[in-house]
């Protein structure tokens, strides 16, 4: 049932993509904020369709702790889901992510649109000044940044070191960092097809302030935070 259910989300998903993706190159010429809230709806959709065919909802805790901004997200990756389900949940934000995203056929295109910090993984010093340098900018503009400091998901229970841009662009830029919690893994496995019925634990932490703190000692404290509040949540669907 629940693999029947998925392939039934991602013809909804597929139809959806196919629709939204020139929609989002028509929009290219309005200003941003307008042109944001256009192309997330397919997000916003997306995940309203995930809980109808799929049974797999959400609940979040600690939306007190987000600041009227602009700030950066540091978000625990455990499967596609939160990349969907974080414009619910905050302002306007971009996204640091690996360039050959753009490169795919219609999802790249709306990316495109939301100047998103793109940046080649395997150049790490010019990544970092990139991620500085365009993070700054988009900050000055009222953006909200997103960034998964472990890289790439992560099954739950497991753990990597987290790679240090996110906490070296607060550092520099003096802007507080919102940490976030997750178990979407638990429900939506990396490379499985099915989705588990059940509600997510979304829990936004505590704004962690940069001001007089060094990019090592950032990391740290968002490493810490999320991780062991990731060990409180459910294990299980």
């Amino acid at each position: 049932m629940n693999f029947s259910r998925s392939i039934v989300f991602y013809l909804g998903l597929f139809v959806t993509l196919i629709m939204f993706a020139p929609i989002s190159l028509m929009v290219w010429p309005l200003p941003y904020h307008l042109r944001y809230r256009i192309v997330t709806l397919w997000a916003h959709l997306n995940v309203w369709w995930l809980a109808t065919s799929c049974g797999l909802r959400w609940r979040v805790t600690g939306m007190e702790n987000v600041p009227d901004g602009p700030a950066i997200i540091m978000c625990k990756h455990q499967s596609a889901w939160e990349t969907f389900a974080l414009q619910k949940f905050f302002p306007p934000h971009v996204w640091v992510l690996k360039r050959e995203l753009l490169w795919l056929p219609l999802f790249g295109w709306g990316l495109a649109t939301l100047k998103p910090i793109a940046i080649d993984r395997r150049a790490v010093r010019r990544a970092l000044r990139q991620v500085v340098e365009q993070g700054r900018d988009r900050l000055q503009r009222g953006l909200w940044i997103t960034i998964f400091p472990e890289g790439t998901r992560v099954a739950p229970g497991q753990r990597v070191s987290y790679e240090v841009g996110g906490a070296y662009l607060a550092a520099k830029t003096g802007v507080p960092v919102v940490p976030v919690a997750h178990n979407a893994g638990v429900f939506w496995p990396r490379g499985r097809l099915a989705k588990k019925p059940g509600v997510i634990d979304v829990v936004i932490g505590p704004m962690i302030e940069s001001n007089g703190k060094g990019a090592a000692e950032i990391n740290r404290l968002v490493e810490d935070w999320i991780e062991a509040t990731c060990e409180r949540l459910p294990m299980m669907p």
